[in-house]
């Protein structure tokens, strides 16, 4: 792939909508993403259409949001919609390379949690686009044939990335821990079932002012990722940067780099009516095998790491390589 893939990225549109997105917090990785493309020292970049095996286009839904409904006085996704559309009228109009495939070639980036939807206005439109979104929930639509799920990064300000933390399984008196709002059916059972009652399983709304949420992800031998409104969480990453072995506890969630990564090798995955059993359910993994998921998060960190320019395997890079996999799919490479 690093050799030969190539990608174009639409010169239409201006910014802030287009060639421009958020670098920081809950959809950095849309904005960082965009931000690549445009840097002009990616080595996946053409340096001609005609050159490419996929074409990016490079609209921010997040801007969309921010600019196009300020203020907000609706939430119909029309505006959104109707925005995508034109993007796509416009370039299928003044280059062939849409219509060639059908956009089969063509992906977006995208970690809004509207981003699902701009397709549904018009889906015999997008049925075959390559849609990159954090928020990758099969029961919404997502197809993980033609799909690529992006995990979602909360980046602080001026960081690419939060604390890695990597305390010995010695350290991490805590068998589970969660923190975070009661948002959505999920977090609310699990906030129900657990909160307060167990020091093992350590589950809080609102985290005390005195206890810091890196350092209990660092005390904590696994880290319970709850979905929240939509399926996505930086909880993932979070917990894989903190090599806390990630606890899934979501429905209808596809995890990232699902093609190349197998989960099962540095994650649980516990349905959700299973949520009471979690303390059972973790006390009955041998702590041979706990050693084991633990050590390859390390070896998985990499992949979801941003960095700028982008670094081979880094979380960019697996990006790309999944829109790659989903080109070679439709026997177009020539």
């Amino acid at each position: 792939m690093e050799k030969r893939f190539k990608v174009w990225t639409y010169k239409e549109g201006e910014q802030p909508l287009v060639h421009d997105g958020p670098v920081n917090n809950i959809y950095s990785t849309e904005g960082q993403f965009i931000d690549e493309m445009e840097s002009g020292k990616s080595l996946f970049i053409a340096k001609h259409p005609d050159e490419a095996h996929a074409f990016f286009l490079p609209f921010s839904v997040a801007n969309v949001i921010r600019y196009i409904y300020k203020p907000i006085t609706s939430f119909s996704r029309d505006r959104l919609q109707q925005f995508v559309e034109d993007y796509v009228s416009v370039v299928a109009n003044r280059y062939p390379y849409w219509n060639r495939s059908s956009g089969a070639d063509h992906f977006m980036v995208s970690c809004h949690d509207w981003s699902p939807q701009v397709s549904n206005a018009h889906p015999d439109l997008f049925k075959n686009f390559i849609r990159v979104l954090c928020n990758a929930n099969t029961s919404e639509g997502f197809r993980p044939e033609r799909d690529v799920t992006l995990p979602e990064i909360n980046l602080p300000f001026g960081l690419l990335g939060q604390p890695m933390i990597s305390n010995r399984p010695s350290k991490r008196t805590i068998l589970a821990f969660f923190a975070g709002g009661a948002h959505g059916n999920i977090r609310k059972v699990l906030l129900n079932e657990w909160r307060g009652k167990d020091n093992d399983v350590q589950v809080y709304q609102y985290l005390p002012k005195n206890l810091n949420y890196y350092q209990l992800m660092g005390k904590s031998k696994y880290c319970l990722c709850a979905s929240g409104y939509e399926v996505a969480s930086p909880r993932v990453v979070e917990a894989i940067r903190a090599e806390c072995v990630p606890v899934i506890l979501s429905d209808s969630y596809v995890l990232p780099f699902s093609d190349v990564l197998d989960w099962s090798k540095f994650s649980v995955n516990i349905p959700v009516r299973d949520i009471p059993k979690i303390k059972e359910i973790l006390q009955a993994i041998p702590l041979r095998k706990y050693l084991q998921m633990q050590n390859r998060l390390k070896q998985v960190q990499r992949h979801f790491s941003v960095n700028r320019p982008a670094k081979r395997f880094d979380v960019i890079h697996m990006v790309l390589h999944s829109v790659w996999l989903r080109r070679l799919n439709i026997g177009l490479l020539s």
